[in-house]
């Protein structure tokens, strides 16, 4: 029997999220180590030179970049496809993850969710208000702004399920654990969009995983995650001390 895939990285994640949908989409067994950003020893550090999660492990062959894992599965394991099959709209979907996971995290994650979640709780640090305050009136609204023009009245973007909605939704929750929301009134496009996508079973599995170990202690959430039923693997990668990588998520 071959091994289970193995993924790196914490369900808190936007794009740890991402993987995990393919993978739940698409039946495929897994365990994970949910280690948080910021806390992987130097085995970690030789798996993921740029210190970035998600890393997927399959059968000792290594992936980094959750883009790159994502079309990896799409390729090996096609049904259900979560790429469109027309070429323009292929191309347009892996644009609109590219988008999400630059353009997009850049003010979600990297200003507002860092800010007020990593920063205060993982390196006891005090919040710069001001950049909370430019990424929700100026950073946030451009995107958003930006996301409305290309998504349709309802439905999925590009008619089943993409790579691109899924990408598009797993920001947004993890956005959510410092309280933001779409206004639907001024986006309702994407209000509707993410709304449709994390009603998905896939999500609200995940969502489960997510939500007992949300406001735990670094320590705790392994042991609570366990309880869960969460698919862990038998050792981890996670230390107690943090420590910056080279770059951001991926």
């Amino acid at each position: 029997m071959p091994a289970r895939l193995r993924i790196i990285g914490n369900y808190i994640s936007p794009y740890v999220r991402k993987v995990l949908v393919c993978l739940e989409l698409k039946e495929i067994d897994y365990e994970i180590d949910p280690i948080a950003p910021f806390v992987g020893n130097d085995q970690f550090s030789r798996l993921s030179p740029l210190r970035r999660i998600p890393v997927l492990i399959d059968d000792g062959f290594v992936l980094n970049d959750s883009s790159v894992i994502c079309q990896y599965l799409e390729e090996r394991y096609p049904a259900p496809a979560l790429y469109p099959a027309d070429i323009a709209d292929r191309a347009q979907a892996r644009w609109l993850e590219e988008y999400t996971d630059t353009r997009l995290a850049d003010g979600l994650i990297w200003r507002l969710f860092y800010q007020l979640a990593i920063r205060r709780h993982i390196f006891g640090e005090t919040t710069d208000e001001a950049v909370v305050k430019h990424a929700r009136e100026v950073d946030i609204p451009a995107t958003l702004d930006y996301l409305e023009s290309q998504l349709p009245e309802d439905g999925f973007l590009f008619g089943p399920l993409s790579i691109a909605d899924i990408s598009i939704a797993s920001f947004f929750r993890t956005a959510s654990f410092v309280r933001y929301a779409i206004d639907a009134v001024r986006w309702p496009r994407c209000a509707a969009l993410v709304a449709q996508v994390q009603a998905l079973a896939a999500f609200q599995k995940l969502a489960r995983f997510e939500d007992c170990m949300l406001r735990l202690p670094l320590a705790e959430q392994r042991g609570a995650l366990i309880t869960a039923g969460a698919p862990l693997t038998s050792d981890t990668l996670g230390t107690s001390t943090p420590r910056r990588g080279t770059s951001r998520e991926s």
